[in-house]
């Protein structure tokens, strides 16, 4: 067996890694219920496995959407960004959070009315193209994938504290726990599905966020840095922590903040594993319902992580060293600085094992929403509907679940040695999924002389244009070179926040391709136009079952 070594920056300093009991048998519990939920929920037809029956009420789905959503990149990665970056960490607040005001307005219910199973079927139905849908669903299954290795390091580093360092032979105890943990995602995946994994993340939200709260109050609290109002109260810090964190671009430009502030927003709206939550509703008034419910459980978080970032930044300074400069806090202490910010503030173990707990909880729930919608674009939309248009039920459930269990282990070999930090692995996701995904949603849905010639080179035009900065940024990582291959690129062209350049020249390139070639028929503009009909439709009915009814016939793919 090869052996892994385990790297000094993802063993972070200062955390006590050892076993403990008691935080040991909280997680263990708390993961045995999660595969008794998944059981008890399991699903034996591709519409509990996909969109959960279109069974989940708009409060359910807003919790879900919340855990589906507050991954260890929210949880954790966001108060590690704001901890070591200061003001360039709120470009994640701002831009996770604007991304729903734009889901809510322009895409909840629009997608909830198309009907469909997954974002790669929308693609393929409304250009009429199944070269559209298979490269959304690569699309999807390689956003589910970078996305996932941000998850995988999280529970990993936060295994340490829990489990210790202790390692299967062969492999350390980080990496230990990304196996372990990733096992156990995917054994619960593969029997539950999307109905089960929907039941989980309600429980799972709970769980993180009572964690994060209670972790923080009594942080603010036993340390004398807040009372009743911590989200407010630690501005009184500013004045005592270093420049990096209180002031604005110390610790990067202007440009790069707005680049991932719009790369975040219009990534929201492009990942697959959000929108799929619209299609697990009966209807699009309870789409729009959940999006506002979603929105309300995640900014109970999200108002709470800068506050969290900066007790746990004065209490690294007090307790184990400078936070910036050389050497300065590590990466994988930052991704652990919410952990490490309770077991420094001398709270009991129990304590600080249950907000460590939050973090696995949040991590898994994102991990079961990937995995599920990668699985789907697999077995759904290019199995399905492009291989084997035959396919039974079971046949597609069998190439789903084998999906998973394939996802789940080239994810967990990739974030054995993880290129970036927790919140920076994602943001390459969302970079992604808003230079390839977002732009077709949005000119689908509102603009109906959208073709397939547009869409196909629209996407193809996101795709390059993401590439380019992951090879001369990110690859340098994995292979040991020193920095990008050209740094002039990597400062205007940033693979965190690449959608600011691809997104406008993807929106031109369609329009302009779309404009050159012929229209769609007037079935597919019906189809549209039906996305947007106050008429309501039954919990089963898509906006293409109604346009046919009308009069349209669609046509078949050309492609």
């Amino acid at each position: 067996m090869m052996t892994y070594l385990l790297q000094s920056g993802l063993l972070p300093e200062g955390l006590n890694v050892s076993f403990k009991l008691l935080p040991a048998i909280l997680v263990l519990s708390m993961l045995l219920l999660f595969l008794g939920i998944g059981f008890a929920f399991r699903v034996a037809d591709t519409e509990g496995m996909w969109v959960a029956g279109r069974s989940i009420g708009n409060v359910e789905n807003g919790m879900a959407i919340g855990a589906n959503w507050m991954s260890a990149a929210s949880y954790l990665g966001m108060a590690a960004l704001i901890a070591l970056s200061g003001f360039y960490g709120l470009a994640f607040v701002v831009g996770w959070s604007t991304g729903y005001f734009i889901l809510l307005i322009f895409l909840a219910a629009q997608m909830r009315r198309f009907g469909k199973y997954t974002a790669p079927d929308f693609v393929g139905d409304r250009f009429n193209s199944d070269s559209a849908r298979a490269i959304g669903a690569v699309t999807t299954f390689l956003i589910g994938f970078v996305y996932a290795i941000g998850q995988a390091r999280g529970m990993g580093l936060v295994g340490l504290y829990i489990f210790g360092d202790i390692g299967i032979p062969g492999f350390s105890g980080y990496q230990s726990m990304v196996i372990f943990m990733m096992a156990i995602t995917v054994g619960y995946l593969t029997v539950s599905g999307m109905l089960g994994a929907t039941k989980n993340m309600a429980v799972q939200y709970v769980i993180l966020i009572v964690a994060f709260l209670a972790g923080l109050y009594t942080v603010g609290f036993t340390g004398g840095y807040s009372t009743v109002l911590p989200q407010i109260e630690y501005g009184a810090l500013f004045s005592t922590l270093s420049s990096e964190f209180s002031e604005p671009f110390v610790s990067a430009s202007y440009y790069l903040w707005l680049a991932t502030a719009f790369s975040l927003v219009v990534g929201t709206c492009g990942l697959p594993h959000v929108l799929v939550r619209f299609y697990t509703v009966e209807n699009e008034r309870t789409a729009r319902w959940s999006t506002v419910w979603g929105l309300f459980f995640i900014c109970l978080l999200y108002l709470s992580a800068p506050a969290f970032a900066a007790f746990g930044t004065d209490l690294y300074s007090a307790n184990i060293g400078d936070v910036y400069g050389d050497p300065g806090m590590t990466s994988a202490a930052g991704d652990v600085i919410v952990v490490l910010a309770a077991q420094l503030s001398n709270l009991p173990q129990w304590f600080v094992g249950f907000v460590a707990a939050g973090g696995i909880a949040a991590a898994i729930a994102t991990t079961a929403g990937l995995f599920i919608t990668g699985s789907s674009a697999i077995s759904h939309d290019i199995y399905a509907n492009i291989i084997n248009e035959d396919a039974s039920q079971r046949q597609q459930m069998l190439v789903g679940r084998g999906s998973i269990v394939a996802l789940g282990v080239i994810t967990t070999l990739a974030a054995l040695d993880p290129a970036a930090p927790i919140a920076a692995l994602v943001s390459y996701a969302f970079s992604l999924a808003g230079a390839v995904l977002f732009p077709m949603f949005f000119l689908g849905l509102w603009w109906e002389n959208t073709n397939r010639e547009g869409a196909l080179a629209g996407m193809i035009t996101g795709l390059v244009i993401w590439f380019i900065p992951m090879i001369n940024e990110v690859l340098p990582n994995y292979i040991g070179a020193e920095g990008p291959f050209v740094p002039v690129l990597a400062q205007w062209l940033p693979a965190i926040g690449s959608a600011l350049i691809a997104v406008p020249i993807v929106f031109a390139v369609t329009i302009g391709v779309s404009l050159a070639t012929d229209e769609p028929d007037m079935a597919t503009k019906r189809l549209v136009r039906q996305c947007h009909s106050p008429e309501p439709m039954s919990k089963m009915q898509s906006a293409e079952e109604v346009a046919t009814t009308d009069g349209g016939e669609p046509q078949p793919s050309d492609d």
